[in-house]
């Protein structure tokens, strides 16, 4: 089962947990899991998070399927918030589900190094009374980049 999901509404990590560990059935041993944050770095007080309705979708769902392709998996979620966040709220939750801890865990990893890049949002912070963009970060390319093999 693959599960995308971007969304305005903030995240329910257990109700997002029971889901993927659902999805795992009779077959799921082992469910790995990633929480994202808002991080209040730099003085941020509000992250704004834009995307491309349909394409982040889709992008989303690639991902997934990639990993499914990957790994044996039987439950792939992703939830991406869009919008205005606070720091320490949740901005995105992955999910993979497989019969085997490695093939769960590698395949969360992957998920969250590519989505970092493969998927279309732009991030705008407020620090004080101005608003900045986030530019790509070198570190996150190279996190995709490895398994891009």
């Amino acid at each position: 089962m693959i599960r995308v999901l971007v969304s305005e509404a903030p995240i329910d990590v257990g109700a997002e947990m029971a889901i993927a560990e659902a999805a795992g059935g009779t077959q799921g041993g082992a469910v790995a899991t990633f929480t994202g944050l808002v991080r209040g770095d730099d003085g941020v007080t509000e992250l704004t998070l834009e995307h491309y309705p349909g394409a982040t979708e889709r992008a989303l769902e690639e991902l997934c399927t990639k990993a499914s392709r990957r790994w044996t998996l039987s439950g792939v979620t992703i939830i991406h918030r869009v919008g205005p966040m606070r720091p320490g709220e949740r901005i995105v939750f992955v999910a993979a589900c497989s019969a085997h801890r490695a093939a769960a865990l590698d395949a969360c990893a992957f998920l969250i190094d590519r989505l970092k890049t493969d998927a279309p949002f732009w991030k705008r912070e407020r620090v004080g009374g101005s608003t900045r963009w986030v530019d790509a970060r070198h570190a996150d390319d190279t996190a995709a980049a490895k398994w891009r093999s």
